[in-house]
């Protein structure tokens, strides 16, 4: 069985953590060896996060060098942009639509790119945008873009639905558990 390469990446604040930590629980209840990593850079501050998990029959380190991940879950353009190079040329980029300006651009020392995810399909990446953003509201909570971009991303994966429940009710807080099966399902079903 082949190692596959995860990475989770986004702004501090957006939930990129326990996306991973869901991520984690669910890959060890189907009886793969998972090694996950987690880079928080300046997350405190809005900052750069990427998390890495490995899954596999046997895996020996956490990391994921450049051209290695199968799939890059982002939860926003830019940073879609930022860790492209870390895709394998077969992977795909799972990215949430949402605009979030970094601080660059908002003391004006900078501009935000355009057509950013016009830009990597161009390069030949395949790329699976969604607002996730406005699903996650729908949901019951803009704190849910990453549970939404989970369930988008859960179709790569050759796990069942009902594990993938299973691991929210075994992850998230009792009182948002419902909420996070909701914005799941949305993710899952657009």
């Amino acid at each position: 069985m082949k190692t596959t390469s995860i990475m989770i990446v986004g702004v501090g604040g957006q939930g990129s953590l326990l996306a991973s930590k869901l991520l984690g629980r669910l890959l060890l209840d189907e009886g793969y060896d998972v090694k996950v990593s987690e880079v928080h850079g300046m997350s405190q501050r809005g900052g750069s996060v990427v998390t890495y998990v490995r899954y596999g029959e046997k895996v020996y380190s956490p990391i994921v060098t450049e051209g290695e991940a199968d799939i890059i879950i982002s939860f926003e353009k830019l940073e879609a942009a930022r860790y492209a190079k870390y895709l394998k040329k077969d992977g795909l980029i799972v990215v949430n639509s949402q605009q979030i300006d970094p601080m660059p651009v908002i003391i004006g020392a900078a501009t935000y790119p355009t057509d950013v995810l016009a830009e990597l399909t161009n390069k030949g990446m395949r790329v699976e945008a969604l607002d996730a953003l406005s699903l996650a509201v729908q949901a019951g909570s803009p704190k849910a873009v990453n549970i939404v971009l989970m369930g988008k991303a859960a179709k790569n994966f050759d796990i069942p639905y009902e594990s993938w429940i299973k691991a929210i009710e075994n992850t998230v807080a009792e009182r948002f558990v419902e909420m996070n099966k909701k914005a799941f399902d949305l993710g899952y079903n657009c």
